[in-house]
């Protein structure tokens, strides 16, 4: 019985010495700060008097352990100015991850100038290809339009078969249009040569850079 009332008061010794030492834990880092009026405040927590200003983080000794600078209030034109800047740097960040994409696949693709210009060669040729195409069926649409114009003679003096109309109809608007696409098959002639100059001159910068490194490390 005596044993178990030892116990019980030990326990309860400890608990005490528990939240004895709490309060003291708590106050081993003090706020210090001044308000507007100058007015010291010396707290656990920064108090709202003192929010926007200065304020000093001390230890239970009153040491000082840091200083934390009031945050500096911006202007609007401030604000829209430092989110432009982040924009920016975002889209800079992009293009560069692009750039890089883009470096990559070529120098991918590319073994040579040579293979550049073998590419080259082969997009022409089906470009070539396409526009000779192009030129058979507008030939062979033009063709056909004269028989149907000669057909249209029979029906100077009377009514035009609905057939006939719609044949004649059809074989403008397949003119027209195999003519605008010849127009445009021969302007990719020039996209292509552009497409691969430049890759051209990308290849040699690329690996003209790569070889100037090499060399530095040798």
């Amino acid at each position: 019985m005596g044993s178990l009332i030892m116990r019980s008061q030990a326990i309860v010794f400890l608990c005490s010495t528990l939240l004895a030492l709490a309060p003291a834990a708590a106050q081993q880092r003090m706020y210090k700060c001044v308000d507007a009026k100058g007015k010291v405040y010396y707290t656990q927590v920064p108090p709202p008097e003192c929010l926007g200003r200065d304020t000093e983080e001390l230890n239970k000794s009153g040491t000082l352990i840091r200083k934390n600078p009031a945050a500096i209030p911006i202007s609007p034109a401030q604000e829209q100015a430092r989110e432009a800047e982040r924009k920016k740097k975002i889209e800079d960040e992009e293009r560069s991850r692009e750039e890089r994409r883009k470096n990559l696949a070529l120098l991918n693709t590319y073994s040579s100038e040579k293979d550049i210009e073998e590419a080259r060669t082969r997009s022409l040729k089906e470009a070539q290809t396409a526009i000779e195409d192009t030129e058979k069926s507008i030939a062979g649409a033009q063709r056909r339009r004269k028989e149907l114009e000669a057909e249209r003679e029979f029906y100077v003096k009377k009514p035009m078969p609905f057939k006939l109309k719609q044949e004649i109809s059809n074989n403008e608007i397949e003119i027209r249009n195999q003519t605008s696409l010849l127009d445009a098959k021969k302007k990719e002639i020039n996209t292509i040569n552009t497409k691969y100059d430049e890759d051209k001159r990308r290849y040699i910068e690329l690996t003209s850079g790569k070889a100037a490194a090499a060399a530095q490390k040798r």
